[in-house]
């Protein structure tokens, strides 16, 4: 399988959570269809049948959740020696140059994207777009709707 870029913040993000789901959740659960059992005849009972088609999305989720730690590769980004290009880890400030809009953005691995902290997964179209750019590139990221063009205005690498 494919390994999946990951910062090590992300990292222990999945792990995290990883172990929340084993312990609190998996606990609540087990609770949650004992409980169930003592309502008597499991044929008719819903509250039982949810609790077990919670139980199986937990464990599904968790099964999910292993899989991308053992595929996970971390990736320091203070030991890549590129410090005037973009690459995984890079903060990014960019200005669209048909509306004047700033954004800042941060190339993360996927299973980290998050748009609502400014986090872009390595894979977005941006970021593939973003690779290996300098300060003052200018780039074309085109879209279904259309062409947007990017000035890169600044680069933090850590």
């Amino acid at each position: 399988m494919e390994k999946n870029p990951i910062t090590q913040e992300g990292f222990e993000k999945l792990k995290q959570t990883l172990n929340k789901l084993k312990t609190i959740d998996r606990i609540k659960i087990i609770n949650d269809i004992k409980t169930a059992r003592e309502y008597g005849d499991l044929k008719e009972n819903a509250e039982y049948h949810a609790a077990k088609e919670a139980q199986y999305l937990l464990e599904k989720k968790i099964q999910e959740l292993e899989n991308k730690i053992i595929n996970a590769q971390i990736i320091n980004s203070s030991e890549i020696h590129q410090h005037n290009k973009i690459y995984f880890g890079s903060i990014i400030e960019l200005i669209n140059m048909h509306d004047d809009k700033k954004y800042k953005y941060k190339i993360v691995g996927e299973d980290e994207a998050d748009i609502k902290n400014n986090k872009i997964s390595i894979k977005s179209p941006l970021a593939r777009a973003l690779l290996q750019k300098s300060e003052g590139n200018i780039i074309n990221l085109e879209l279904p709707n259309g062409v947007i063009k990017y000035k890169i205005i600044a680069i933090i690498n850590a």
